[in-house]
């Protein structure tokens, strides 16, 4: 903002208020940049022509349903939505997978704070024994 030391009113050194802007920098710097751009844009293109090949690569398969199982802080276990023991745990995990191989499919494992040790070692116990080695341990994300 600028300001105007000479003038009228309120003696030697007032200082009155400029209010208008000058947009004669603004300009300039648009005009640059308009230039600038003029010249990069046809650089930016590629002017060698080259006849592409097809890609003949097969679409992407979809990765499987997660499985969950899930152990409630009384010991019940479930399998999804779906209650299950841990004496037929393997039975009903390999009935969710389907086809897919047991050894290959990571079993995602969710279990309240208050669930007893011994429960959780089970179903472990349970997933080794039925060739499921791949476990991830599901837990919350502590928001700040």
């Amino acid at each position: 903002m600028g300001a105007k030391l000479s003038g009228s009113g309120g003696g030697k050194y007032a200082i009155e208020q400029n209010s208008e802007i000058n947009v004669t920098p603004f300009v300039d710097v648009m005009l640059v940049l308009l230039i600038i751009f003029m010249v990069a844009a046809p650089l930016a293109t590629v002017s060698v022509p080259i006849e592409l090949p097809r890609a003949v690569a097969p679409p992407a398969q979809n990765p499987p349903k997660p499985v969950f199982i899930s152990i409630q802080s009384d010991g019940d276990v479930y399998v999804g939505d779906f209650r299950t023991d841990v004496s037929t745990l393997g039975e009903d995990l390999t009935d969710q997978i389907g086809t897919r191989n047991p050894e290959e499919e990571r079993i995602f494992i969710r279990a309240d704070r208050t669930t007893r040790y011994g429960d959780f070692m089970q179903v472990m116990n349970a997933l080794q024994d039925n060739g499921f080695y791949s476990v991830a341990l599901v837990g919350e994300d502590q928001s700040s």
